[in-house]
């Protein structure tokens, strides 16, 4: 806990068995209480290793519901624990854990509710390894969706977050979409409600076992990013909303 708020990190996993013992072996358990592990039916021993490892709630979807689907699952089950800071983390060690304490300080102490670790401040993306397709794509993305949404965040696709659980109990996240673009959408409706978001940079790092989508999903990612900024714009500007922003 920090100054008596539970803390719990969310694993959103898929066949993550190679990186997930030292993913959590850095998880820092002097402020982290529990650990949820949400295995989407992974084809390979995800189940089996978070449960020889000790993690606190290993859930195995019986079907793969993508990772949007395996999200709502993981945030789902922090708020029935009681969670007051939910920290989503991959297992495949992309992202280091050891963030974790500055990212949950800065929620504990009310100075901003969600923690965005991004890649791209200090170089960390290019550094790490991300292929210079997705760093261009990154960028040009950014740079529209900062556009349409007024905001100034220097990237909307990492997929290192933490959030006090007040946000998470306020947004609709549940209509959000099972696939990557859950992602996006998750801060739409943040900002939409009016949440600011700080950002702190991260190290990450690309290899064979680390989680990536292919070229294809990446060009389908990348059109409902798009949809989603402007669903925000009009929401905002004229009133029109999406379901995302529908409670």
């Amino acid at each position: 806990m920090i100054f008596e708020k539970k803390v719990i990190v969310v694993l959103p996993a898929y066949n993550a068995e190679k990186t997930l013992h030292k993913t959590y072996n850095e998880i820092p358990f002097d402020i982290v209480d529990e650990v949820i592990l949400v295995d989407d039916n992974s084809t390979d021993e995800t189940y089996e290793v978070a449960k020889s490892i000790g993690v606190n709630h290993v859930i195995k979807h019986e079907k793969n519901l993508g990772y949007g689907g395996n999200q709502k699952t993981c945030y789902n089950k922090a708020l029935e624990l009681g969670a007051d800071i939910v920290v989503m983390l991959h297992p495949d060690y992309q992202y280091t854990p050891k963030l974790i304490h500055s990212m949950c300080y800065l929620v504990a102490n009310d100075v901003y509710p969600v923690i965005l670790g991004s890649r791209i401040l200090g170089n960390g993306a290019l550094k790490g390894g991300m292929p210079l397709y997705k760093y261009f794509f990154n960028r040009v993305l950014t740079l529209i969706q900062n556009l349409l949404m007024g905001q100034k965040l220097s990237e909307y696709h990492t997929g290192y977050r933490t959030f006090s659980s007040s946000v998470l109990r306020n947004i609709p996240f549940n209509n959000n979409s099972d696939d990557f673009v859950f992602d996006n959408q998750i801060i739409a409706q943040i900002f939409y409600e009016g949440y600011e978001v700080a950002e702190i940079t991260c190290p990450t790092k690309y290899f064979e076992e680390a989680s990536s989508i292919n070229f294809k999903r990446s060009v389908t990612y990348g059109l409902g990013v798009l949809r989603t900024s402007f669903q925000y714009f009009f929401a905002k500007s004229i009133g029109v909303k999406s379901k995302i922003f529908k409670k």
